[in-house]
């Protein structure tokens, strides 16, 4: 199958070099990317603050369908007829200078009986063709991309991975490919893998997958991928260290880096803009107007800069972030040194050594290898804590265990990172807090936030069984992953589709967050078929 893998990957990579090239001589290569707020102004703050434009079954679902839309002439003109208008028939307005997006699934798609016919078939449904310039909000991509589905109509970073392992799984080898090459292209033209490819997100990334994105394809395809892809590997990393060299005593963070109490330096959850999410304005400026109501005077960019970087955690909303563990208006997440970021830093390291390693570098493989070792023994020294038998998040200012326990503290075990001994021990926590009849809690507690119980979604899921997997806990890991499973296989009986993420308490549908359940659904279509190969292997 590995030689099988290499030509395919050689044609393709021949292909690209050739679409790309042309692509350059038609479009050129630069992009005027700004944010809605730079590309919409006014327009956007006032239409924001229109109740009845927003809702189910209204013109706008929700904050983001509204920075979604195309304009349909030239923005500056729409701008100026905006400031000219009476103000009646608005929507109207909205509707003859916009093109406002529709929920994909609407479109025709037959209903499946089988949940493995589905799946196949979702690999070509969410797929979406090359882009081209639309003067929107959408960073655009050289190659087909994959989208999750539901709300989610763009390329975003962590899901890809999730539904790679699927796609590996079904042979989709150009759309894997794709796939890189589109991170790629992100990492030379913006320095680093945005939340989502749209100009919303250039504010922050999400959890940095792509090093397990090549490492698995190398898997299949061969080390040689490591290799073409070793400049991007770098640039990732540099781009989530920057600031680091900022670091002393009296300053002990400065963007997604922090210095521990000993000198260490590890990695947190930032955005560099401290403003109410495009994407979300609305919650977010609901979520100040429950500060202010406790705390008047209290500066409110904090609060934006915490909500953004929850969002790049992936984790949005989670008890993980607050202070109170309840209201999400105490959310600190600049303040927390993440467990789980940190395992993906070390395999990103980890990764790099091993592509030095592979083209004869050894010196340099070597200080990467020192570099993944260093955070090995930060995130055991720091993370642990033997009162929970557990690995926790770290409160910086606080110089402590975060008390807020969730399956964050499996990447450890995912990563190889965790002793044997901690491994065991944290086998019988998950077991005792995590491990209910439809999968594993995101968390234990109960707050109303999607990151919470009850509900369980799929990337975690896999990094759960994955990281039992890796230390022979093979019991636990097959009641997980059957569990798992049982939910998704009721589920789709139920309704013909795989969802986001569900309830594992009761094997069911579930709510909770900025949003309704979503369909499609790209990691939980990935894991299910990853956790059913396992079985056939």
């Amino acid at each position: 199958m590995k030689n099988h893998g290499h030509i395919i990957i050689n044609i393709l990579l021949l292909l690209w070099s050739i679409s790309s090239m042309a692509q350059q001589q038609c479009t050129g290569t630069d992009y005027p990317y700004v944010s809605p707020t730079q590309l919409y102004g006014r327009l956007l703050t006032e239409v924001m603050d229109i109740d009845s434009l927003f809702g189910q079954n209204k013109l706008f679902v929700e904050s983001k369908t509204f920075v979604d839309v195309v304009p349909q002439r030239n923005i500056n003109d729409i701008l100026a007829d905006w400031c000219r208008h009476n103000g009646n028939d608005i929507e109207g307005f909205l509707k003859s200078n916009f093109v406002i997006p529709e929920p994909y699934e609407r479109k025709s798609m037959e209903r499946h009986k089988d949940i493995h016919t589905y799946i196949k078939d979702m690999w070509k449904f969410l797929t979406r063709p090359t882009d081209s310039i639309e003067h929107g909000t959408r960073i655009m991509m050289k190659h087909p991309y994959f989208v999750p589905g539901g709300r989610f109509r763009e390329m975003y970073y962590w899901d890809s991975y999730f539904s790679m392992i699927g796609m590996l799984c079904d042979n989709e080898h150009e759309l894997v490919m794709n796939l890189i090459e589109n991170f790629a292209d992100c990492i030379h033209q913006l320095g680093f893998i945005p939340n989502g490819m749209r100009t919303y997100y250039l504010g922050r990334s999400q959890p940095p997958f792509f090093s397990y994105i090549v490492s698995d394809a190398a898997r299949y395809y061969g080390d040689s991928i490591i290799v073409r892809y070793l400049p991007e590997l770098v640039n990732e990393h540099r781009f989530w260290m920057l600031g680091s060299d900022s670091l002393s005593v009296s300053c002990t963070s400065c963007l997604h880096t922090v210095m521990m109490p000993d000198g260490e330096i590890l990695n947190r959850y930032y955005d560099k803009f401290d403003t109410p999410r495009e994407e979300a304005w609305r919650n977010d400026l609901d979520t100040e107007r429950k500060l202010k109501a406790t705390h008047p005077d209290i500066n409110s960019s904090r609060l934006f800069r915490d909500l953004r970087a929850a969002a790049e955690s992936g984790f949005d909303f989670s008890s993980r972030w607050m202070t109170d563990g309840r209201n999400l208006y105490t959310a600190r997440t600049t303040d927390i040194v993440p467990v789980d970021l940190n395992s993906l830093m070390c395999h990103l390291e980890s990764t790099i050594a091993k592509g030095y390693s592979l083209k004869g570098e050894r010196k340099i493989a070597a200080q990467w290898t020192e570099k993944a070792k260093a955070r090995a023994k930060a995130i055991r020294k720091y993370f642990w804590s033997s009162k929970e038998n557990w690995y926790c998040d770290y409160v910086l200012s606080a110089k402590t265990f975060s008390p807020y326990l969730s399956l964050a503290g499996m990447y450890p075990l995912y990563e190889s990172l965790a002793t044997k001994g901690q491994a065991k021990a944290a086998e019988k926590t998950f077991t005792k807090t995590f491990l209910k009849p439809g999968g594993a809690l995101t968390t234990p507690y109960e707050t109303g936030e999607q990151w919470d119980a009850p509900n369980g979604w799929a990337p975690l899921e896999w990094i759960s069984y994955q990281g039992l997997q890796n230390y022979n806990l093979n019991t636990t890991a097959t009641k997980l992953r059957d569990r798992w499973m049982a939910t998704c296989w009721k589920m789709f009986e139920k309704t013909g589709t795989l969802k986001e993420k569900y309830n594992v308490m009761t094997q069911d549908d579930t709510s909770g967050g900025e949003y309704v359940n979503q369909t499609g659904f790209g990691w939980t279509n990935g894991v299910f078929r990853a956790m059913e190969e396992t079985i056939n292997n």
